[in-house]
């Protein structure tokens, strides 16, 4: 039982870390590239972004919420825990934003694409789509912060 407890315990762990990590990541790559104002390299950097989301995110995204409900009810708790309740909230603002961004990032590459193809700058139909898919970042990131803090604290919210 405490092997299985701490096996669960690990993944969720990695799977959190590969989340967290690979979203900050693509952030931070997806920005500079929009900064060079280059559309071969934002189409190339967002192209890479759309893969690492796809093969690593969604991944991390399902194993979340699976160890995560296991990992609740080996150890004892309740999945009505206020604590764990919030958490399940925020996961969902989580995934709530994460599915458009990646549209967004689909649709950003694909424009971009072409806009390298052609030689001409970004339009500016793609630096709309930019400033939505950043501003989506933001609950996300945030979200995935106090998931952290509550993770960590377990506090007694009401």
């Amino acid at each position: 039982m405490i092997e299985n407890v701490l096996l669960l315990k690990l993944i969720h762990v990695v799977s959190a870390a590969v989340l967290f990590g690979t979203g900050l990541g693509v952030a931070y790559f997806m920005l500079m590239a929009y900064r060079t104002r280059d559309a071969f390299i934002v189409a190339n950097t967002a192209g890479m972004a759309v893969i690492a989301d796809a093969v690593f995110v969604a991944n991390a995204a399902i194993i979340q919420p699976v160890t995560g409900v296991q990992l609740a009810l080996a150890i004892g708790y309740s999945l009505w825990e206020p604590w764990i309740a919030v958490t399940f909230a925020l996961y969902l603002v989580i995934v709530a934003c994460w599915l458009p961004v990646l549209w967004l990032q689909v649709r950003m590459r694909n424009i971009a694409r072409v806009a390298a193809e052609e030689g001409t700058d970004l339009p500016a139909r793609y630096h709309r789509l930019f400033r939505a898919w950043f501003v989506l970042g933001w609950p996300a990131f945030i979200s995935m912060i106090a998931i952290f803090a509550l993770m960590t604290f377990k506090p007694s919210l009401w």
